[in-house]
């Protein structure tokens, strides 16, 4: 690997980029690329830095590049040189087999709010490998270690999510509603508010008065989570975070009921009381 294809991967992944690395493993025959060669291609398929070979082997490296992106897969691709490329009666002679490795940038998740459901939720985040921004104006930076930490942002202007960012709401009705008006001026991948089912009900309505169109509504989780039947406020955390998972790897969800929500809106009521004592 080169120093510029070493420089241009550590800029992808500063600048969250995903891209995918070919690298040709296994020759025989006649090919122009060597055991070793590398190529880097971006999310669009486009061949950006490096050579696997030329047009016969290349076509099939940039498909293969960007179905390992969309199933988020290494994948090992064999390449028959020896087949007629597109039907114009012209072999190139040999083949090979590339290793073809998707580079994914660390997830994002956007948490809206303090107490220990959002506390829980950034432990499980971190430890799942998410990068974690937590916007409050009550947050104290130690109880949500390895996050980055905003709390002078009232109107939430600050909440600029990328379209594959993950935004959960749990500020406690505080801040549903503005959070929520923001967050849907995004087009971040999972919008979720913890909130009881009640709660999100009256929310949406509030939205849809004011012109909010029902495929918007339709893109906020709420209640957050899985229905794992969970009632503290760490089980609420541990629901999310599950959806969150399915939604990464693109399964389905079974969602949340609403009463664990309310139940844990009680736990934490009780902690912040027990906490201001």
């Amino acid at each position: 690997m080169n120093t510029e294809f070493a420089e241009l991967s550590a800029q992808f992944c500063r600048q969250r980029i995903a891209y995918a690395v070919a690298t040709v493993v296994e020759i025989s025959g006649s090919a122009s690329a060597k055991p070793g060669a590398k190529a880097l291609f971006n999310g669009s398929g486009q061949l950006i830095h490096g050579w696997v070979g030329g047009g016969c082997a290349q076509t099939m490296v940039a498909r293969t590049a960007l179905a390992c992106l969309a199933r988020q897969q290494p994948v090992m691709v064999e390449v028959d040189l020896d087949d007629e490329i597109f039907g114009a009666g012209m072999p190139c002679g040999g083949k090979m087999r590339v290793f073809v490795e998707p580079v994914l940038p660390e997830p994002k998740l956007w948490l809206m709010g303090n107490g220990l459901i959002a506390e829980t939720l950034c432990l499980f985040a971190r430890q799942l490998g998410f990068a974690v921004t937590v916007n409050d104006p009550q947050v104290l930076a130690e109880k949500f270690p390895g996050a980055e930490i905003i709390s002078e942002d009232p109107h939430y202007q600050a909440l600029q999510p990328e379209p594959a960012d993950f935004l959960v709401i749990a500020t406690h009705h505080k801040g549903d509603y503005l959070s929520l008006t923001r967050a849907l001026q995004s087009n971040a991948r999972y919008i979720a508010l913890v909130a009881s089912r009640k709660r999100a009900g009256l929310i949406k309505a509030r939205l849809t008065r004011e012109g909010v169109a029902a495929a918007a509504l339709d893109r906020i989780r709420a209640p957050a989570g899985l229905d794992l039947g969970g009632i503290t406020p760490q089980e609420i955390a541990l629901s999310v975070i599950g959806e969150m998972v399915l939604i990464r790897r693109g399964n389905g969800f079974s969602g949340l009921t609403g009463q664990g929500v309310r139940r844990a809106d009680q736990e934490t009521a009780k902690t912040d009381y027990l906490e201001s004592l």
